[in-house]
């Protein structure tokens, strides 16, 4: 929060492929059928992207942090614990619920209006040009994370199996 209890603008960040490296992962997706328990569970050990825990602490330093992702409910500890252990702001975390599987742009669109009811949102920074797309017709400005290769694998698990 801002100086005397103030709620700043939030920049609002997703997490796999913007601060989580997914790729030593994504090998469980890769073939049918896909071990989706096995690609979660190996979450907790995704390395930090420096680029973009670095561009977090740069934006944290003008707006407040909130989180949005496509991983599910289910993960939000797992997730706050890996965010926590690489040093990453605490936030507002708006997650995809456990039995959601539609595309990443239809739910990141729905999970950042809930995030708007705290505060408004000056920044969405996000690796799937899709969403971005989706958020920007609004008028709300987006950055790009392409600091990691758009994997193919992760895509159609975004927005075909509605999984991350």
């Amino acid at each position: 929060m801002g100086s005397g209890g103030q709620r700043r603008a939030l920049a609002v960040i997703d997490i796999d492929g913007v601060v989580a490296d997914v790729r030593h992962r994504l090998h469980h997706l890769e073939r049918r059928p896909r071990r989706w328990p096995e690609f979660f569970a190996a979450a907790d050990d995704d390395p930090a992207l420096a680029v973009g825990v670095t561009l977090v602490h740069e934006l944290a330093a003008t707006y407040d942090v909130a989180w949005f992702t496509g991983r599910h409910e289910r993960l939000r500890r797992l997730t706050e614990v890996w965010l926590a252990r690489h040093g990453l702001p605490e936030g507002p975390m708006a997650m995809r619920a456990d039995e959601d599987f539609r595309p990443a742009p239809v739910v990141k669109s729905e999970l950042l209006a809930t995030l708007r009811d705290i505060a408004p949102v000056a920044l969405v920074v996000d690796d799937d040009p899709e969403v971005l797309a989706v958020i920007a017709r609004d008028g709300t400005p987006v950055r790009l994370a392409d600091w990691v290769p758009r994997s193919a694998t992760l895509a159609r698990a975004q927005d075909v199996d509605g999984q991350t």
